[in-house]
């Protein structure tokens, strides 16, 4: 099984669960940006949580399929068309040998994945097939004229496959599918929340009173190592003459000029900027979904609460787990 890229869109790259356990080697863990939208995307086809899946950000790619599949599409609100005719996302959908599908640009957010039963193959490096684009390790985006390798699904997808079959065209969408709005905030009507950091004290009383009222926007230098929040400038009290130190994904740093960056996926292990505040787990997907020019506020909140709402939402997506396997096997 394999899939043409017949043109790559604007940044299309393989990502997974990410690269772990090497930071103490300075390598990061890259990943999706939206990692509750690959879950689920791997989810509707019974891949695995992390198997490598498409990212596509912002305009989509054209790909042509050489054998039956099974993909689901998730994230962002994009056009995905067939011979014209739209395609559904959260949901699972059959395609036939031969198929293309036009990924066009996203309606609302910024990132939408792909997932193929059986997962984007090819060689892991450091045990993840995840591009980090900005260091260079695992590949790079694609680019037209890519072949990518699909490896086998699993036998449990063969009940919806046989659901599926003999529909005749060249796509067929199952009945049911997942409601986004749980997992996707077009609309940007929740905060950000935020925990504050190591260095949130030597904010300024003004700054600490700006990070949670200010309507920041999304800068348009910001990529998936990292987001400019611009909008408002914060100072610290007095210059701080720091280390580095460790860092991850959800960190917010304070440069010197003022305009504090939230790290993303290709987020380097280490930093020397003050480390103001971090953003929750649940929320950094969330975060993930806003383009350049989208504004952002946030929220503080306590560690116990993000925890309390992490284990909530893995609560969630444990009992769409079960949903998705009983319409599976129905």
């Amino acid at each position: 099984m394999s899939i043409d890229v017949l043109a790559a869109g604007m940044l299309t790259t393989v990502q997974d669960g990410g690269r772990r356990f090497h930071a103490a080697l300075g390598v990061g863990g890259a990943g999706a940006m939206d990692t509750v939208a690959l879950r689920l995307a791997n989810l509707l086809v019974g891949n695995a949580d992390d198997a490598a899946a498409l990212e596509i950000t912002l305009r989509g790619p054209r790909l042509r399929f050489r054998q039956d599949a099974l993909i689901a599409i998730t994230g962002a609100d994009i056009d995905a068309r067939c011979d014209d005719v739209a395609l559904p996302a959260w949901r699972p959908l059959a395609v036939r040998a031969g198929t293309q599908i036009l990924f066009g640009s996203m309606r609302r957010g910024a990132r939408s994945y792909l997932a193929v039963a059986g997962g984007i193959g090819g060689t892991p490096v450091l045990g993840s097939r995840s591009a980090d684009v900005n260091a260079g390790i695992g590949g790079c985006a694609l680019v037209a004229g890519n072949e990518l390798p699909c490896a086998k699904a699993r036998k449990k997808t063969n009940a919806l496959w046989r659901q599926l079959d003999g529909h005749g065209g060249a796509i067929a969408a199952t009945s049911w599918q997942l409601d986004p709005r749980p997992w996707f905030d077009p609309d940007h009507a929740h905060p950000i929340r935020l925990v504050a950091g190591a260095h949130f004290p030597q904010l300024d009383n003004a700054a600490q009173r700006a990070l949670f009222a200010t309507d920041f926007a999304v800068g348009s230098a910001s990529n998936r190592v990292g987001y400019r929040l611009e909008g408002g400038s914060l100072a610290l009290r007095e210059s701080l003459e720091l280390i580095s130190e460790g860092v991850v994904p959800g960190t917010m740093q304070l440069p010197p000029g003022g305009t504090p960056i939230v790290l993303m996926a290709e987020a380097p292990t280490c930093g020397g900027y003050p480390r103001i505040a971090q953003v929750i787990g649940v929320d950094l997907p969330r975060l993930a979904q806003r383009r350049p020019g989208d504004h952002v506020r946030f929220a503080e909140t306590s560690l116990a609460d993000a925890q309390t709402r992490y284990l909530e939402r893995e609560r969630a997506l444990r009992k769409i787990r079960r949903y998705v396997m009983e319409r599976m096997n129905a």
